[in-house]
């Protein structure tokens, strides 16, 4: 089975763990009178499945979402690891340009990679006028190989090294508890994105992904039934 039906089949997986949560918790229509008598004449079934439900149909749809956002952000960073180191450095290119580092594309892209320092991945402008730097240090690492504390000692030395202050150290896995500990006393300021805050900011910035349905909730106007108007 190929890596792309991998992705399919555990996104299936997860939706259909959904919709089985979602018939436990609300009656199907089978199971509930065909209609009712109400004050403007007959409920339907979803009408009633509503009603009887605790779950909101707004609650329903955030629920969908925060389900299709997971899977997502698991498919992204399985595609990162498929990519080469180049193309990773390319992905933190694109972020931090979307987030508003780095001034323009091709300055960030010009100096991510190009610090010559074996601690230092790349540098990029914290503002457009370039009135100071990032330093950057990226390692894409597979999720069961976190990122120790000496790795972020070196990452700091460099920093020290080269008379930094700030620092972002970026991986695909996670942070062991001795390098977090060891970057709350720094007196840099290192930020540590591990590999689901990666694909939470790729997601929020719209790198990697592109809008794929929108759905649009309305509700009545009480201000166009007011007699006051």
């Amino acid at each position: 089975m190929t890596t792309h039906e991998n992705t399919r089949s555990r996104r299936s997986d997860i939706l259909a763990h959904h919709r089985s949560s979602q018939r436990a918790a609300i009656s199907t229509p089978q199971q509930l009178p065909a209609r009712r008598p109400s004050g403007h004449g007959y409920e339907t079934p979803a009408a009633l499945a509503a009603t009887e439900s605790a779950i909101t149909p707004e609650e329903q749809i955030d629920a969908a979402h925060a389900i299709l956002t997971s899977a997502l952000r698991a498919d992204l960073l399985t595609r990162i690891l498929e990519q080469t180191p180049t193309f990773f450095e390319r992905v933190i290119v694109d972020l931090l340009v979307a987030m508003g580092y780095g001034g323009s594309h091709e300055n960030a892209a010009m100096r991510l990679g190009k610090s010559g320092d074996g601690g230092i991945d790349g540098i990029v402008d914290e503002d457009r006028l370039g009135l100071d730097r990032i330093y950057i240090q990226a390692k894409r690492y597979a999720k069961h190989v976190p990122v120790g504390r000496p790795e972020i000692q070196g990452f700091v030395g460099s920093l020290v090294g080269l008379g930094a202050t700030k620092g972002v150290f970026v991986t695909t896995s996670t942070f062991s508890a001795p390098a977090i500990e060891f970057v709350r006393g720094l007196q840099q300021r290192v930020i540590l994105i591990d590999g689901a805050r990666l694909s939470e900011l790729m997601v929020e910035f719209g790198v990697g992904v592109r809008s794929s349905r929108i759905v649009e909730v309305k509700r009545l106007d009480e201000d166009f039934f007011s007699e006051d108007n």
